[in-house]
């Protein structure tokens, strides 16, 4: 049981990515949240129009993720799923101020100023005493149709952060066009193309995190 909460408030885009447009309704002054592939999914792109900017400073920020944890009814849930925004700011202050997380997962792809990035994300986890479960590259390389592959992005960059930080390297997700057609069209790729290699590798990343979860949570 799964729940994905978008604390992207300023580029809210789960909606799109999960095919949905619209929260169901209310049920005792809480949000029903959407529902999409058995996942249970919250996000701000629900309240606001599509061509909408959300110009919010850092203090109804930090109550609208409270807000979205509290007043929607999320049920019984093995799992919620937090997507932030990268950075430091006010969102995941605000998440890591709300509610006890099991873990954060770092996402990167290869090149250094990526990797900057997700430094200082892991280093801010880390200070506010959040379990590091490790970190992922995304957009890895790009497998041509001989295939050979291509480091668009440059190569390593995910390895050589996670070894710097001493914590564990996921998983290095491939490149594949089928994951921009899957997240336009509102059908992820794990359900679009199951067999494909990027649907494969995001599988296996998402038992490397259950089963580390798992360990924290004994």
């Amino acid at each position: 049981r799964v729940g994905l909460l978008d604390a992207d408030i300023y580029g809210p885009n789960v909606p799109t990515m999960m095919g949905v447009n619209q929260l169901p309704g209310q049920k005792d002054n809480k949000l029903i949240p959407a529902e999409a592939y058995g996942v249970k999914i919250m996000s701000i792109g629900f309240l606001v129009k599509a061509d909408q900017p959300v110009i919010w400073r850092g203090p109804m920020l930090h109550s609208v993720i409270r807000q979205f944890l509290t007043d929607v009814e999320w049920g019984e849930l093995d799992y919620l799923i937090v997507d932030l925004p990268p950075g430091t700011g006010d969102a995941p202050l605000s998440l890591i101020q709300s509610l006890p997380l099991s873990g954060g997962l770092i996402v990167t792809l290869p090149q250094q100023v990526s990797i900057d990035d997700a430094r200082r994300g892991l280093e801010m986890f880390r200070q506010l005493d959040v379990s590091i479960l490790g970190v992922v590259e995304n957009m890895s390389y790009l497998e041509l149709p001989d295939g050979t592959k291509m480091d668009i992005f440059g190569s390593g960059g995910g390895e050589k952060l996670a070894s710097e930080s001493m914590v564990s390297f996921v998983k290095a997700i491939p490149m594949d066009p089928s994951v921009r057609k899957s997240g336009d069209n509102g059908i992820p790729v794990v359900i679009s193309n199951p067999d494909s290699a990027v649907a494969k590798a995001l599988v296996e990343m998402s038992e490397d995190v259950a089963a580390k979860l798992s360990v924290l949570a004994m």
